[in-house]
């Protein structure tokens, strides 16, 4: 693929994604979403990783208006961080309902317009929050809508779908950019860069991951690898 766009929150996931394109890819374009959400660091660390990166088609584009029918504690300071969500006790309360279904809606439009037939996302189902718009079944079933309602061939992938969090760790140090990842993303629900609050689950998702590649680096790298064919 020549040509990608990347749905690029300034994250850890993501911002692993988009450092893999840059290397793959002759030509990237990230699409970064303000929806109002609590820890706004995280657009600001999108906008300098991407510089740093050479990225220069990146666009921000506002959603604000999310918060104005949707609920969680990413976008509501009334609810608690670590409680159940208020409308569904099986999800957690970062959870908010129709984002990722509005953020892929809004990318094949751009995706369309750009003639760009790939999409970059970086969800994961292996070390996560439990979202169930974040499963390999989920974004299946939006491609086929897209395809069909836009009679497109735009493509969602997911490079990191079935990687574990030290798997993750292991392709930023793959393409040397640990730097990056540790320092400069966001990845804390609370908005705090690099190491983060160390207390809300992304944190300890992410906390966890790193110690585990750190106890044994060669055996992620090797299993990724496999896992990605990046012999």
């Amino acid at each position: 693929m020549k040509k990608v766009l990347v749905i690029f929150s300034g994250g850890q996931d993501s911002t692993t994604c988009l450092i893999h394109y840059t290397h793959i890819c002759k030509e990237i374009h990230c699409i970064t979403f303000d929806y109002n959400q609590l820890h706004q660091t995280e657009i600001e660390s999108s906008l300098l990783i991407s510089k740093k990166l050479g990225i220069k088609n990146h666009i921000v584009l506002d959603i604000k208006y999310l918060q104005d029918i949707s609920i969680s504690s990413l976008i509501n300071k009334n609810i608690l961080m670590h409680n159940a969500h208020p409308l569904n006790s099986s999800l957690p309360s970062t959870f908010v309902p129709g984002r990722n279904i509005l953020f892929l809606n809004l990318s094949s439009i751009y995706a369309y317009t750009h003639q760009i037939n790939y999409i970059i996302l970086g969800v994961n189902e292996v070390d996560f929050s439990g979202y169930p718009d974040c499963t390999n079944n989920f974004i299946r079933q939006i491609n086929k809508v897209i395809k069909t309602g836009m009679t497109c061939n735009i493509n969602f992938i997911t490079p990191l779908i079935n990687l574990s969090k030290p798997e993750i760790w292991a392709l930023s140090d793959y393409w040397d950019a640990m730097d990056i990842i540790l320092n400069d993303t966001v990845t804390c629900y609370n908005g705090i860069k690099g190491k983060g609050c160390k207390k809300c689950q992304a944190c300890i998702i992410r906390k966890k991951g790193l110690e585990e590649w750190k106890l044994n680096p060669l055996f992620y790298m090797n299993s990724l690898k496999k896992k990605m064919k990046l012999l």
